[in-house]
């Protein structure tokens, strides 16, 4: 058992975490977790729960909290681990080993580390304690100010050891690694200045000067423009560092004194022709300058290192290596005839792309600027970049110069320094005077380019890394960069500004068809040509591989080839041509990815629903959730999904079909992964959102329980992720179904019963019959009766009461046969709802109570309150007041008030209405006041409705009928 406070709140057990439930809940193990082994009072425990004035059920709700976590500690098995949560009085102390704590493992790890003299040993052990960190300190609690305040001195302790184990590096002389676990800090908290200080100094010492000085001069910027102040101390000492040129008394290995510098001379004191004559002089002679070509003087390059006779130089007494030859003046391109221009020729037939052209000229409108198409393979950015590099000539009087990095290409990318040769040569240096490294080539490159006004397009590129040799010098240069990929790192090293390009809409798609086909051939078959853009997926190439194959076959018609490209099974094979075409483009991406994400790529192609999240990818892959989000994360970058909100991912149909074929034989695996997957999480959201509920069935023999299960922090969370994968549920039914898996499909339709309560004339009954269907496949009586309990509810809700009857007649004596009590239970309830309707009222009470003492005999406190809930309904239409307020009491005094809104709501307004029948108008108008105010706070707007209801029955307060109105037409929209 381990207890997790570096991260989200959490008790990790052998069988997976404990399902803590709501947030607060959360907040007291935290609020217990802070203070382990000492008692926590109740008004220490209120203040950390809620932020405002806390409710006046305050210590009933904490106390609700408390037996819910001892449960689940219990259940767990704690006490073999010595944990114990027990109650001193007004307060609570949870008791145990503090070496399940992970924050107390990690102050225990940082003591160690401080004691030990040997800085490889400190870094280890302020690895392992960092490790322990697995997001944000309390996650998933609610923020009241002491648990803030913990939270804060949390994320403090955890920078102050970043810095420590960047300075062990230094100390080791591993400067690049101090500088890589300080950058991603100093991102994040991009106003601290010791981070950006230490950095800095990482940087240098690492022989990354420039980077170093264009972090002092961002942090600058920013301290002024967001707070109006100049660095302070340790910031400008680190800065003076760098101009000193001072490598600081703990330079070691990677940076010390004397290791070369990024020309490869050496910084310590190493003594001409090894004689120990004298140290090596400080400046260069004039003799030793060159002329750029701005006509200023500017310092030649200094010896490579590895072209001296006597070694590296890196050495104290090591002989200097001969001095090189004075560099030849480099040629001006002042005068020259004509700017270079190596733009291929401009894309025909391009269409749309309206937005997309304009965000370029605003991106390429900066100082320097870096613009960054990316988007899939086929989407079109390099017909976007040359549309809009061949607009306007005229603002790039110095030349266009153009290059296919090949990033993503069979034949690989060309040397960077071919590229350069490339660049250089068409700057008119001659080819003799080009630079043999790539280092030396880039330098030359960003001179010549500087104060001139320059366009460079670097097409299909790969990595940052490629791009940046090859960015121009100049501050009214402007680079285009076209990529399958995101560049991120481009982005946070050069302030790239990223133009993200999406598939065509249908009239742009149909526009580009009828560029290559002719307006008569489009115009003769509307329909058709929209359909076709359609099932190309907006796809620009996609589309001209089609318009291609009707190109060269005029007797074809626009619906003919739409209805072939209407099979799936064919689809990719039709959109190929010659050597082009989507398979062959998405080839060329997928080739290019590490096999995780390639096996995670391949899955998703079976997923039976639109989209998908880290959980359901983990499922798909039979992986866990990390690991499918850093695939889904490699797969993004590549284009080849979309994150259409955080976490929220879908995959372009063309890529499914792609992605399907990648891996045919593992279809039926990833399928059952996928949809036990949504029975464990649907298990758990009808947990959440309405814990105490009886499961509405028992797992399949064969299920796989996924490695991770989603945990929702509160009903809101359940009930939202139950809404928002309503279609996909069906989707993944449909498939179970399709593919013989009945017992998966109606479970999976079943457990959505929460929201079908919440949502009851939402159209649920066809789905209800495919789960009727799949039951009977199995000839499962336990199925078919628990499935025709929730269908004959919603048909009597529909007002279909006939068809009810008949369903629901046969529920009960399935039940019985399956040995199914609390069944049964619940198929009298739904039956007695019906017979109540056609007025058999008798009938209808007896069944009901049956359903009471079932319940009772089986212990199921929300069966019981369920049965009396439509028993009070009932015992009021029978003018049964006094029963009906009897039942109600009996059922609030069963429930959670604050869990069980619904049905809390359902039975103020009963007892409102049996008040109003004895004639206590004023207290009946205020039950069912407070009820319709409940329903309209948790989004419950069928409850709204029949309170509000009853309400404008005995009153014409303009008020309630404003808010009735408004209820029916929320219920309305959301039909």
């Amino acid at each position: 058992m381990e207890f997790r406070l570096l991260g989200t709140v959490s008790v990790d057990t052998f069988t997976g975490p404990l399902p803590l439930g709501p947030a607060k809940r959360r907040s007291l193990l935290a609020a217990l977790l802070l203070s382990a082994n000492t008692p926590v009072s109740i008004a220490r425990l209120t203040d950390s729960l809620w932020d405002d004035t806390p409710p006046l059920h305050a210590r009933s709700v904490i106390q609700g909290h408390v037996s819910r976590l001892r449960a689940l500690l219990v259940g767990a098995d704690a006490e073999a681990y010595g944990v114990e949560l027990v109650t001193l009085g007004d307060a609570y102390v949870l008791r145990l080993p503090e070496t399940l704590l992970d924050s107390q493992r990690f102050e225990e790890l940082l003591t160690l580390a401080r004691g030990q003299r040997s800085a490889a040993d400190m870094v280890l052990m302020l690895k392992e304690a960092l490790s322990l960190w697995q997001g944000p300190a309390l996650s998933g609690a609610f923020a009241g100010r002491p648990l803030q305040a913990a939270a804060h001195s949390l994320e403090e302790s955890r920078l102050a050891t970043v810095e420590q184990l960047a300075h062990a590096y230094a100390a080791l002389g591993e400067h690049n690694r101090a500088a890589a676990v300080l950058r991603a800090e100093a991102v994040a908290h991009p106003m601290r200045e010791s981070l950006a200080a230490a950095l800095m100094t990482a940087l240098y010492r690492a022989g990354r000067q420039s980077e170093a000085l264009d972090w002092f001069h961002r942090t600058r910027r920013l301290l002024a423009d967001e707070l109006g102040i100049d660095p302070g101390h340790e910031l400008a000492d680190a800065y003076a560092l760098i101009l000193r040129g001072d490598p600081g008394p703990d330079a070691g290995r990677e940076g010390g004194r004397n290791a070369p510098d990024r020309q490869g001379t050496a910084r310590g004191p190493v003594r001409a022709g090894g004689s120990g004559d004298g140290p090596m002089p400080a400046a260069r002679p004039a003799a030793d300058r060159r002329t750029g070509p701005d006509g200023g003087a500017t310092a030649g390059p200094a010896a490579r290192s590895d072209e001296s006779p006597g070694g590296t130089g890196s050495g104290t007494g090591g002989a200097l290596g001969p001095v090189p030859p004075r560099p030849l003046p480099v040629p001006s391109l002042v005068g020259g005839p004509h700017p270079t221009d190596l733009l291929p020729r401009a894309p025909r037939g391009f269409q749309g792309r309206t937005a997309e052209l304009a965000a370029l000229t605003r991106a390429a409108a900066g100082e320097a600027p870096v613009c960054l198409v990316t988007g899939p393979a086929g989407v079109g950015k390099t017909a976007l970049a040359l549309q809009w590099a061949h607009r306007n000539p005229a603002a790039f009087p110095d030349g266009r110069l153009f290059a296919d990095l090949r990033g993503f290409s069979d034949t690989g990318e060309p040397a960077l320094i071919e590229v350069l040769r490339e660049f250089l040569l068409a700057l008119g240096v001659a080819p003799r005077r080009v630079p043999e490294s790539v280092a030396a080539a880039a330098a030359l490159f960003r001179s010549l380019t500087d104060r001139r006004r320059l366009l460079v397009v670097l097409d299909n590129a790969r990595h940052s890394a490629t791009v940046r040799p090859l960015l121009p010098g100049g501050t009214d240069c402007v680079t285009l960069v076209t990529s399958r990929h995101r560049l991120e790192g481009l982005i946070a090293s050069d302030a790239a500004r990223p133009v993200p390009l999406d598939v065509l809409e249908p009239p742009d798609g149909t526009a580009l068809l009828a560029g290559v086909l002719g307006e008569d051939r489009v115009l003769a078959e509307p329909v058709a040509a929209r359909r076709l853009a359609e099932l190309c997926g907006g796809l620009p190439l996609a589309l001209r591989v089609t318009a291609a194959r009707l190109a060269g076959r005029p007797s074809w018609t626009l619906a003919g080839l739409a209805d072939e490209l209407a099979d799936e099974r064919s689809r990719l094979t039709f959109l190929d041509v010659d050597d082009t075409g989507v398979s062959a483009a998405l080839r060329l991406t997928v080739q290019q990815l590490p096999q995780d994400a390639v096996h995670q790529l391949a899955r998703l192609g079976h997923h039976p629903g639109s989209h998908f999240d880290p959980y359901t990818a983990a499922a798909l892959a039979g992986t866990d959730p990390v690991v499918a989000t850093a695939a889904l994360e490699r797969l993004a970058a590549a284009h080849l999904v979309t994150e259409t909100a955080p976490g929220r991912w879908v995959l372009h149909d063309l890529i499914r079909l792609y992605a399907r074929g990648m891996d045919p034989e593992g279809g039926s695996e990833a399928l059952i992964g996928v949809l036990d997957h949504y029975i464990a999480t649907a298990l758990a959201a009808a947990d959440t959102a309405e814990p105490g509920g009886e499961p509405c069935f028992v797992l399949p023999e064969d299920y796989h329980r996924p490695v991770a299960v989603r945990d929702f922090v509160d009903r809101a969370a359940a009930m939202n992720w139950l809404a928002a994968e309503r279609d996909d549920l069906a989707l993944a039914a449909v498939a179970a179904r399709a593919a013989g898996f009945h017992d998966r499909a109606w479970r999976i339709i079943l457990l959505q019963w929460p929201q079908v309560v919440w949502r009851v004339r939402d159209s649920w009954s066809p789905l209800l019959e495919l789960a009727l269907d799949s039951a009977r496949a199995h000839d499962d009586a336990y199925a078919e009766s628990r499935v025709l309990n929730l269908l004959g509810w919603v048909l009597t809700e529909e007002g279909r009461t006939a068809e009810a009857v008949a369903l629901l007649e046969r529920s009960p004596l399935l039940a019985r046969q399956a040995g199914d009590r609390l069944g049964e239970a619940t198929a009298l309830i739904n039956l007695a709802v019906v017979q109540a309707e056609q007025g058999e009222l008798d009938t209808a009470l007896e069944g009901c109570g049956q359903a009471v003492e079932l319940a009772r005999e089986e212990g199921d406190a929300h069966t019981e309150m369920l049965a009396l809930q439509h028993l009070a309904r009932m015992q009021l239409t029978a003018n049964r007041p006094h029963e009906a307020l009897d039942s109600v009491r009996t059922a609030l005094d069963l429930g959670p008030e604050h869990e069980e809104i619904a049905r809390r709501v359902l039975l103020l307004t009963t007892s409102g209405e049996a008040r109003l029948a004895l004639g206590e108008e004023g207290q009946g108008i205020r039950l069912l006041d407070l009820a319709a105010g409940e329903a309209e706070h948790s989004g419950y707007d069928e409850g709204a409705v029949r309170a509000l209801q009853a309400l404008l029955r005995v009153t014409a307060e303009p008020e309630y009928r404003k808010r009735y109105e408004q209820a029916v037409r929320r219920l309305t929209d959301d039909v």
